[in-house]
């Protein structure tokens, strides 16, 4: 779908001079009643309440969940309401979405504190001032177990069963928990709760969200449209990202880091990321894309989207030094800035030095890193695992960016 589905019926002016929206739509569901809604916010002057729910089930935010939230940004700069929604409750049961097999639930502890860091990190993308936060265990748990019958009632086994993970699973003769079947009915009550009139998610999450329009409607209010926006491919180019696939770039992340992990996507990949992430316009992207085709540099490209991702989250300077910080390493250079530390026990075994310094978990690692050819000292390839190291001073390197200034006394 056009990237521009959410402005091409505009409320004010303010919406044509959004076309320029990083984040591509998916699908709108329906488009119609969409244009009725924003038509009646315009007469009205009322925002639309807009909606997008995450569930705590880890402490980070990567910037795969930041294609949603930059859409959300843009639909608040263009005067709706944004409802960021933290799922405490839902967390407790676990997504279904996607899985073949039983989602374990988080425990409370671990909800709250992934909760706890949430809000700071989803303030990098919407205005804070103007974001409405809410938990939904402020109505999930009041609902108690007569609501929770009630709310069951509202829906069939067989619509449920019509879900692709829960049907693909129940035909494989995978275990289906009865809890499963509650996540989507509690994400669509969210929708009720708030009165909203457009929730956003992944593709992944359509089903979920066409819970809520149906549940509104079984409680006499006016469906939410449903807004559904691309997955981001990891650094991996082909899993959606994911921590737990550890493919992901984590917006709390450091500079450096940061920019390194873009620079490590394939050339293929970085035009996905440049329709999904990037805030320049689509004119010059395709203007740069249509450069790269006539023989520039596809790493001038890449570039680019490391220094707009980093400066996003960080700050133009630190983007530069990042940048810096990259050609250096890449040359075999030593950044300006690494970790210092002193060890004792000279002279001291290579693998053992590279556990104590914190740059590989165990000598085994160590070993296998040094076999590979990833250890230098001093610039030097080591290749003997044997190698011991009097007292002195040497800069230590494993991989591209792991360096340790090491003092042995």
């Amino acid at each position: 779908m056009n990237q521009d589905v959410v402005t091409k019926y505009p409320v004010t002016d303010r919406v044509r001079e959004a076309r320029g929206d990083p984040a591509g739509a998916e699908e709108l569901i329906p488009q119609e009643d969409w244009v009725r809604k924003l038509a009646r916010s315009e007469a009205t002057g009322v925002p639309l309440r807009i909606k997008l729910g995450l569930d705590p089930t880890a402490p980070d935010i990567h910037v795969g969940h930041t294609v949603v939230l930059n859409k959300m940004r843009q639909l608040q700069d263009l005067g709706h309401q944004v409802i960021f929604l933290i799922g405490d409750f839902t967390s407790m049961i676990g997504d279904p979405s996607g899985r073949n097999s039983t989602r374990p639930p988080l425990t409370a502890e671990q909800i709250k504190a992934n909760a706890e860091t949430y809000r700071a990190q989803a303030d990098k993308i919407l205005d804070p001032a103007r974001t409405e936060l809410r938990y939904n265990s402020e109505w999930s748990d009041p609902l108690g177990a007569r609501g929770m019958i009630q709310l069951a009632a509202r829906y069939t086994v067989a619509r449920m069963m019509e879900r692709n993970d829960f049907h693909d699973r129940f035909k494989a003769g995978t275990p289906i928990s009865i809890h499963e079947f509650l996540y989507p009915l509690m994400q669509g009550y969210d929708s009720v709760a708030l009165k909203s009139d457009l929730e956003l998610g992944g593709t992944d999450q359509k089903f979920n969200l066409l819970m809520g329009r149906h549940l509104q409607g079984e409680y006499g209010q006016d469906p939410q449209c449903i807004l559904t926006m691309p997955l981001l491919e990891g650094l991996d180019g082909v899993e959606k990202m994911s921590k737990s696939k550890n493919n992901y770039i984590g917006v709390t992340e450091d500079g450096n880091t940061m920019f390194a992990k873009v620079m490590s996507i394939s050339d293929t990949l970085m035009w996905r990321w440049y329709t999904l992430l990037s805030f320049r316009h689509a004119d010059e992207i395709a203007r740069l894309r249509k450069e790269i085709e006539g023989g520039r540099n596809p790493r001038d490209a890449k570039v680019l989207l490391a220094k707009e991702i980093t400066a996003r989250f960080h700050s133009p300077a630190v983007a530069d030094a990042a940048e810096q910080d990259f050609i250096n390493r890449s040359k075999g250079g030593v950044p300006d800035e690494i970790p210092e530390m002193a060890l004792g026990g000279a002279p001291m075994g290579i693998a053992q030095l590279l556990k104590q310094a914190g740059l590989a978990p165990s000598t085994s690692e160590a070993n296998r890193l040094i076999e590979g050819g990833g250890v230098r000292v001093d610039s030097a390839t080591v290749s003997d695992k044997g190698l011991k190291l009097a007292a002195g001073t040497y800069v230590v390197q494993v991989g591209k960016r792991k360096f340790a200034k090491v003092t042995l006394g």
